[in-house]
């Protein structure tokens, strides 16, 4: 059929939710009005090891309006099946209330439940638990790792030892918490044997409705999970935490309705965060800087109960040319909670040392940190041996070089200064994974011209709702304003995960062959129907352009969808669209070149960024103004990553000394400078159906590289530790 006129798909469009927002009137997984909902509050251990040896629940039972307290005392013995399709890492994941264990500081140890928060609030308090508690390991540092992932090709060791140039560097990376805007939330509702929840989650089917149906032993059709808006994720959302489990029990136990919502300080402990890292590495190159091989020395911490392992190794292995690699990752149990994916995941930290490492490569030969990465451009992906899809990153860095100015840069650090500031300027390049998995949508087109498409996707705030309805609205040929995306049900079609920059390219692509059947099926009707002014017209003459048909050549001749499907007495057209990825006959990513400038104050450490730009090559950019949304958040998170973010733990207990945003210290107004995105044009045909590679990765990518960079630059102090205090520069 002829191809679809584009009037949705690439225009700057304002997201079709924001007023619903702005106004209040989103309902975020806490927001929900059920009734006869009653309210839990968590009691957290105090130690960070050890056994339950009692729990006192009297003085708080005595307390009007609390109905019961559980704990593993008198909790039901749950099912906890195994559930391998779920983000759950391999290991035994933590069972509530099923035993006096103590696995980390904060680990649920009872829920109080009452009729108003308030009485929860202060039940929960009047919980007194003792313990029989053992010194916590939490140090990353003098944990004892687990055997390593390896990776090599080539001789490694013996082409950097007849390098004429060698380096050899540690780097560390601190814990990071997600910290998004809504904590996290779960309402649970028990009917008979049904179970529905409206929980704050990045994954309605294949997360939470498949997690409680294998914790509660029900059927997986026994479980409904309802999720609108979410209020941030950043990747914190993709597995069930134990707090819903604790919200399901509660309302079976209470046979209630029961809201649970966490406070900002227990997101510390009840979800994942980003592992710290500490990550070796040797590099050896001829005198022009071509890489001859790199070793990667990897440790990242896990919990005691799960190993959680992400893409940590990954750009090592393809984003530079060199014939010699060799890479180690150990995972090493602690007393901790389990990490999960933030942002990026394990390309970020992964970006930062590679990144680094190769700006003090160009610093030692005396070569241009942007020409360097230039001579290194492979051909094809070494690790895979396949052709890339698309890789424009050469374009990345001569747009970017040409917009940031570049060309004006000196070589020398140190060598610019405006009054008491230094001021230094450095890039990096950023990458992140294709990923695209097997989703599907619906797609519905009603007699009265309009349309709903459903898909059991998310929208953290990346702008799920209105990406999907440019793409249904060019593809039926529909306006905006006539086409309704519904996500967040787990009866809806199901889809992958919320995260991993998968969303457009997965669920977009279903909806996209979801839509164009539906079209199909109207454009065959009409040509088959002797009243249609388009009987017996080639199929493939026929577009839909605002909800007419019409010939492709000739506007004037045509119908619009009412006037086909009233006059045929249909109510409506349906059609379920399937996108599965075909074989990977392409190395498949995202690329990006960041550039970064700073401002060091030269007594006193400070470091302000002025501007940075990002130059991308994500494939077909299907909402302009969402993906500068994106740009822009993804550069702001990358300067709290560099600068600010980094969770402090109390290593003789385990407890986390800053859990709160006053602590915890997160980019705000006053540190965001001037942020702007380019993104090169081109879509990746390879990948997907509708030619996209994902955006929300790649942009963090690579941002926390280029201040640290610009720093070194600005300085001529190398900080190998994020964030780069102010005490590193003094």
């Amino acid at each position: 059929m002829s191809p679809q006129p584009q009037a949705a798909v690439g225009a700057p469009l304002s997201r079709v939710d924001g007023r619903l927002k702005v106004t209040g009137k989103a309902p975020y997984a806490a927001d929900h009005d059920i009734k006869g909902a009653v309210h839990a509050v968590v009691v957290d251990s105090s130690v960070g090891r050890g056994r339950i040896t009692n729990i006192d629940t009297r003085a708080a039972l005595a307390q009007p309006g609390v109905m019961k307290v559980i704990s593993h005392l008198n909790a039901p013995k749950l099912a906890y099946r195994d559930n391998p399709g779920s983000n759950n890492p391999p290991g035994r994941r933590l069972r509530v209330f099923q035993d006096d264990k103590i696995l980390f500081h904060g680990q649920p140890v009872a829920v109080v439940v009452a009729r108003t928060l308030e009485a929860a609030q202060h039940g929960a308090s009047l919980v007194k638990v003792s313990y029989d508690a053992t010194e916590p390991s939490t140090e990353l540092a003098t944990g004892k790792a687990d055997k390593p992932t390896t990776y090599a090709r080539g001789n490694a060791e013996r082409a950097i030892g007849s390098a004429a140039v060698r380096l050899e560097m540690t780097y560390r990376t601190s814990r990071n918490h997600h910290n998004p805007m809504e904590p996290h939330a779960t309402i649970a509702r028990w009917d008979g044997g049904e179970l529905t929840v409206w929980d704050k989650t990045q994954w309605v089917v294949g997360g939470t409705q498949t997690e409680l149906a294998a914790v509660f032993g029900i059927p997986l059709e026994s479980v409904r999970v309802i999720s609108p808006f979410v209020g941030g994720g950043f990747g914190s959302g993709l597995r069930t935490w134990p707090h819903t489990t604790i919200a399901a029990l509660a309302a079976s136990e209470t046979d209630h309705p029961v809201k649970l919502v966490l406070t900002r300080k227990q997101l510390y402990f009840g979800t994942g965060f980003r592992p710290a890292y500490e990550y070796k590495v040797r590099l050896g190159s001829d005198r022009r800087g071509r890489l001859a091989a790199m070793t990667h020395d990897v440790r990242g911490e896990t919990s005691s109960y799960e190993t959680f392992t992400e893409s940590v190794l990954t750009p090592g292995q393809m984003l530079y040319s060199m014939p010699h690699v060799s890479q180690a990752y150990s995972t090493v149990p602690l007393d901790v909670n389990t990490p999960l994916y933030m942002r990026g995941p394990g390309f970020a930290t992964a970006s930062f040392v590679i990144e680094s490492a190769m700006d003090e490569l160009a610093h030692e030969l005396g070569v241009d940190p942007l020409e360097l990465r230039r001579r290194n451009e492979p051909d094809e992906d070494q690790a895979s041996g396949l052709p890339f899809s698309t890789r424009r990153l050469r374009d990345c860095y001569t747009t970017g070089a040409r917009e940031f100015g570049w060309d004006r840069r000196s070589q020398k650090p140190r060598s610019t200064r405006e009054g008491d500031w230094l001021i230094g300027t450095g890039m990096a390049t950023g990458v992140y994974d294709t990923v695209r998995v097997t989703a599907q949508a619906r797609a519905r087109l009603n007699a009265d011209g309009t349309a709903v498409v459903e898909a059991a996707a998310s929208d953290m705030g990346p702008g799920t709702y209105t990406s999907q309805t440019q793409v249904a609205a060019d593809a039926l040929g529909l306006t905006m304003d006539t086409v309704i995306f519904r996500l967040g049900d787990s009866r809806m079609p199901p889809t992958p995960p919320h995260g991993g920059s998968m969303t457009m390219a997965s669920v977009g692509s279903a909806v996209q062959i979801g839509c164009d059947e539906v079209r199909r099926k109207a454009i065959k009707l009409a040509v088959e129907d002797e009243d249609s002014p388009l009987h017996g017209v080639d199929v493939d003459d026929i577009v839909v352009r605002s909800g007419r048909l019409h010939v492709k050549d000739n506007p004037a001749r045509g119908e619009t969808y009412r006037q086909l499907l009233t006059r045929n007495n249909h109510s409506h057209l349906e059609a379920v669209g399937t996108y599965t990825p075909a074989d990977a006959r392409f190395s498949m990513y995202a690329y990006g070149a960041t550039f970064a400038e700073v401002a060091v104050d030269a007594r006193l450490g400070l470091v302000r960024v002025r501007r940075v730009l990002g130059v991308y090559d994500a494939g077909r950019i299907i909402s302009p103004k969402l993906a500068d949304s994106q740009a822009i958040g993804g550069m702001v998170g990358g300067i709290g990553t560099a600068l600010l973010e980094h969770t402090v733990t109390d290593h003789r207990d385990g407890r986390i000394v800053n859990a709160d945003l006053a602590n915890y210290l997160v980019p705000v107004n006053a540190d965001v400078p001037n942020l702007k995105a380019i993104y090169i044009d081109g879509e990746d045909s390879h990948a997907d159906p509708i030619g996209v590679k994902g955006l929300g990765e790649v942009v963090h990518v690579g941002v926390a590289a280029a201040i640290a960079n610009a720093v070194f630059h600005a300085t001529g102090r190398r900080v190998r530790e994020l964030p780069i205090t102010t005490e590193a520069l003094l």
